[in-house]
């Protein structure tokens, strides 16, 4: 129902030079690029920008749960907690916690539900949280031979195990070890590099990219279990039952 005069108020409330963040990132003439940034953004006017004020989502104080028939191929069930926004103190705790579960084939998920009980063809684990809080998200394709029930229930019980024992040293260690490489490798490639500066900027200032690592091998065993068992209640879960019709 958008009208070309909304999409044009839209663009001029927000696209504008002292609503952007310009980074270049190489071996360059730091003058040259002041000139060149004069040159090309310079002439373009300051507009009014609007002030951010995205309406925050009101606590949810009770589980959820839906069930959807659709033409898959597979039973599917996805269980949403929401979770803190990019700056919070908890997000490398979370963002550790989700890769504990399911960062590769020999991360909790795929040992115990896939490969040990054979529960579900595929299970992962993830974030949405960024810059606005987000949703820390788990899913699994079930076999044919596993009931919701079934399936619900061996997600609960590696969900208790994270709240109730502590991590292993070595297990964390393991998860950090991935994070710092995947953040160090990044920063091999150029394009990478200047695309984090600019976003750690919008996030409050360039500098704290480099405090990013240490944020993570801060964590400990105790921090993810406290965190584990404040976000992954059922009072804070949406569940989603996706039915399909083909096993009906």
């Amino acid at each position: 129902s958008a009208t070309l005069t909304d999409v044009k108020n839209f663009f001029y409330s927000h696209y504008a030079p002292n609503n952007a963040i310009l980074c270049v990132a190489g071996p360059v003439d730091p003058q040259k690029i002041i000139a060149l940034a004069n040159k090309w953004f310079g002439p373009i006017e300051k507009r009014n920008i609007e002030k951010r004020n995205l309406h925050k989502e009101p606590k949810q104080n009770s589980p959820r749960k839906i069930e959807i028939v659709r033409d898959v191929p597979f039973n599917a069930i996805y269980k949403a907690y929401h979770m803190c926004s990019r700056n919070h103190e908890d997000f490398p705790v979370i963002d550790l916690m989700s890769d504990l579960l399911s960062n590769g084939k020999s991360a909790r998920l795929y040992q115990k539900l896939v490969k040990e009980k054979q529960l579900f063809s595929n299970v992962n684990a993830y974030i949405t949280g960024d810059i606005e809080e987000g949703l820390f998200v788990i899913t699994g394709q079930l076999y044919q031979t596993t009931s919701y029930e079934q399936a619900e229930s061996a997600l609960s019980e590696e969900i208790s195990i994270l709240q109730n024992t502590l991590v292993s040293e070595y297990e964390l260690e393991k998860v950090q070890n991935k994070f710092e490489s995947n953040f160090t490798f990044e920063e091999t490639s150029v394009l990478n590099k200047a695309m984090n500066i600019a976003f750690f900027e919008l996030l409050g200032g360039a500098e704290s990219i480099n405090f990013e690592v240490q944020k993570y091998r801060n964590v400990k065993p105790e921090t993810i279990q406290k965190v584990a068992q404040k976000l992954l209640n059922e009072n804070n879960c949406s569940t989603l039952y996706y039915k399909s019709n083909q096993q009906q």
